[in-house]
């Protein structure tokens, strides 16, 4: 089970331990080596990114941030963690469990995860998915700024 954990980061699967904002990319990439194999990925903005696969699930981290456009402070270490839904298996719950305060966002239909989440999802989560279940959650070490 992943367990998102806002302001701090993303707890891993078994006795793998917590990516947390701000550690660097060497720490973060071997926690999340001790249950999957680690490639290296690329994110504009960032200095670091890599990205793994979890039992259905697609784990993406990066970090040491920097914004030209001056919408957020540079952030120093792990910025932002996701995790993203195979597509094949967006018929029913995922295989493997993504909480958010007891509540599985990859486990049951859109619309009962956004009446559980109606008392206002932290300002640095993002959930994406237009069909019955969720596809991809995201947290941020920060809030993310809207695209306007």
């Amino acid at each position: 089970m992943f367990e998102f954990l806002p302001g701090v980061g993303l707890r891993l699967p078994g006795c793998a331990g917590t990516l947390r904002f701000g550690m660097d990319e060497r720490t973060a990439q071997w926690a999340v080596a001790t249950v999957a194999d680690v490639r290296d990925d690329w994110v504009c903005g960032a200095r670091w990114a890599f990205r793994a696969q979890y039992r259905g699930l697609t784990l993406d981290a990066y970090g040491d941030t920097t914004d030209r456009r001056g919408r957020h402070q540079d952030a120093p270490g792990l910025a932002g963690i996701g995790l993203t839904r195979d597509p094949f298996t967006l018929t029913g719950p995922s295989a493997c469990p993504a909480v958010l305060g007891g509540i599985d966002l990859f486990g049951y239909p859109t619309p009962e995860v956004s009446d559980a989440l109606s008392d206002s999802p932290p300002p640095t989560l993002r959930l994406s998915g237009d069909g019955l279940y969720l596809t991809a959650v995201s947290i941020h070490a920060e809030p993310v700024p809207v695209e306007t």
